[in-house]
């Protein structure tokens, strides 16, 4: 890869703090993820060691308080970090991600005194957190979930059903899980409960054998019967709805970074190959239609950037961001997908093959589509906010 300078300051309007944040963290995936990024790819696996790594430089709690082991930083640094580590590999950028815009970000907003006290201490120092939402009939259609979940005599909940696409849940020691307590309610009837995964009756079980980011696991739970305490409801009951909806808008914006760093990455190695590699008698990087070809991708890949901090901004100022977070998720993951698909191009036969780091991210960039809100669920979504109402 080559040492691409960092995006302008002008441009994105980084601070002098953040610039330093984004710098050390490009550093540190250079130095320890990018010579992993492979053996992690072939083996569909990430080694605990590179995690623990990951929670000693801060950005497995980056927006929980000091005083529960956390950075306390903003919204934005969850955002850079994740677009950062995206560039070496966004296998590892999602893990990080779904630690802090979604499990993080739902206990900060919607956790008790008592939830937060007894779990975000461990979420900061070591316990990797899951998110379980979708299901073999609920995917695009979120709420349309059969897993159940029952109040006892004794207040605690049990729950019963079966969740699909759980990311980070082979390493997970937390999970957020949404079941209804009344399917005749609908959507008011859905509730978040946090799972610690040694309780009986829960079990992570098939892991996916999967396409991109193979490196994050991706897996199936089963809860039979499985006995949480009412203490461990986050929010309220049958509120749980609010709290999915609100956390997938911040989450996409996390995705939206991951799409701009697995972009910008691709191209990073292709500005690199096409001045090193000779045809006619010079590089192909002296051809115009290659020069054109970079020079349009790159600029897609500002223009997404600018959205997935524009919408980030606006989250930390408590202004409306679910148009401008949506708008971001759906650029930024189209322009990954033609940044990617340009750089195999650009290698010719040598981009088709493992020996070089494109053929791996076009296959990540393709999840950017799919997951945290379809494509289409995000054209749904900005034209309900454009459209006139009736």
């Amino acid at each position: 890869m080559t040492d691409a300078p960092l995006a302008h300051p002008a441009l994105t309007q980084l601070s002098e703090e953040e610039q330093l944040f984004r710098s050390s963290l490009r550093a540190f995936a250079e130095a320890e993820i990018a010579p992993l990024a492979r053996e992690m790819d072939e083996q569909a696996a990430m080694p605990r060691t590179l995690i623990d790594q990951l929670f000693d430089i801060g950005v497995m709690a980056i927006e929980i308080p000091e005083a529960f082991g956390g950075t306390g930083a903003p919204f934005f640094l969850s955002v850079l970090a994740v677009e950062e580590l995206s560039r070496v590999d966004p296998s590892v950028a999602v893990v990080v991600d779904v630690q802090n815009t979604l499990v993080i970000n739902a206990v900060l907003k919607w956790g008790s005194e008592d939830v937060q006290q007894r779990f975000l201490p461990a979420l900061a120092t070591g316990t990797i957190g899951a998110y379980a939402l979708s299901e073999a009939g609920s995917g695009s259609d979120a709420f349309a979930l059969a897993t159940r979940a029952t109040e006892a005599a004794d207040g605690d909940y049990i729950l019963t059903g079966r969740k699909l696409w759980i990311t980070n849940a082979k390493e997970a020691g937390l999970f957020i899980v949404f079941a209804t307590v009344n399917p005749d309610a609908g959507h008011r009837g859905i509730t978040a409960f946090l799972v610690e995964h040694d309780r009986p009756g829960f079990q992570v079980g098939k892991k996916e054998d999967k396409l991109g980011i193979r490196a994050s696991s991706t897996c199936e739970l089963l809860l039979d019967e499985c006995r949480v305490p009412k203490s461990n409801i986050l929010g309220e009951v049958g509120r749980g709805y609010k709290v999915a909806i609100q956390t997938l808008n911040e989450g996409r914006i996390g995705i939206g970074a991951q799409m701009v760093g697995v972009a910008q990455g691709a191209l990073d190695h292709a500005l690199g190959y096409v001045q090193e590699r000779s045809q006619f008698g010079q590089s192909i990087g002296a051809f115009q239609a290659v020069q054109f070809q970079l020079a349009q991708a790159q600029t897609e890949v500002d223009m997404a950037r600018l959205g997935v901090y524009n919408a980030a901004r606006l989250h930390d100022a408590g202004r409306p961001f679910l148009t401008e977070g949506a708008m971001a998720k759906l650029f930024s993951s189209q322009v990954a997908e033609r940044a990617t698909s340009l750089a195999v191009q650009l290698f010719g036969g040598m981009g088709y093959t493992k020996d070089y780091p494109v053929e791996k991210l076009f296959r990540d960039a393709k999840i950017g589509q799919i997951y945290e809100g379809t494509s289409n669920m995000q054209l749904q979504t900005i034209a309900k906010q454009i459209m006139p109402r009736a």
